[in-house]
């Protein structure tokens, strides 16, 4: 089994770029920059920043024409996707880009360090297996009945899920 996923949050370098092929599919690229901080053993600050390739294809491009603009803050998920081409030179050249399939926009709250998912119009049409969502996704969903997320005792007992209040259901 192998997994090629990726999941980055980042801001944008460019207004993307977009173009239309045959039977109006749409493409857009831009760049995308994530950054790392970190204190050297110096005493001194250094943020490293990485530089992303970042593809998206038909309705998410589409999206992405009207609501991604320069310096603002996204979340992809995609995959890596390496391809080769040849130059005017007849040199081989290598690039490596991020096929996205979710692109959520986020914004800052007023007063606080903290990213909010953009509004509701900035929804794509679904209808196609890309997809631009509005929510970070959730990391799990405990009970259809309650929000993503919350904690049932009634359901999972009072120490948490997989307990059922019998501590010898315990895999250790």
């Amino acid at each position: 089994m192998s997994i090629n996923k990726v999941i980055l949050v980042g801001n944008v370098g460019k207004d993307p770029v977009v173009r239309y092929f045959d039977k109006g599919v749409a493409k857009a690229t831009f760049p995308l920059a994530t950054s790392e901080t970190y204190t050297n053993q110096q005493g001194e600050t250094i943020t490293s920043t990485e530089w992303h390739n970042i593809v998206l294809w038909r309705s998410l491009a589409e999206v992405a024409e009207k609501t991604v603009k320069k310096g603002a803050q996204v979340y992809i998920i995609g995959k890596i996707k390496t391809r080769s081409y040849v130059d005017k030179d007849g040199v081989n050249k290598y690039i490596t880009e991020i096929l996205a399939d979710t692109l959520l926009l986020l914004e800052k709250k007023q007063g606080s360090g903290s990213f909010t998912p953009a509004p509701e119009s900035n929804r794509g049409d679904n209808s196609e297996k890309q997809s631009a969502v509005t929510e970070p996704p959730h990391a799990y969903n405990t009970d259809k009945e309650n929000g993503p997320g919350d904690y049932n005792a009634d359901t999972y007992g009072k120490d948490g899920p997989g307990t059922q209040n019998n501590e010898d259901d315990l895999p250790f």
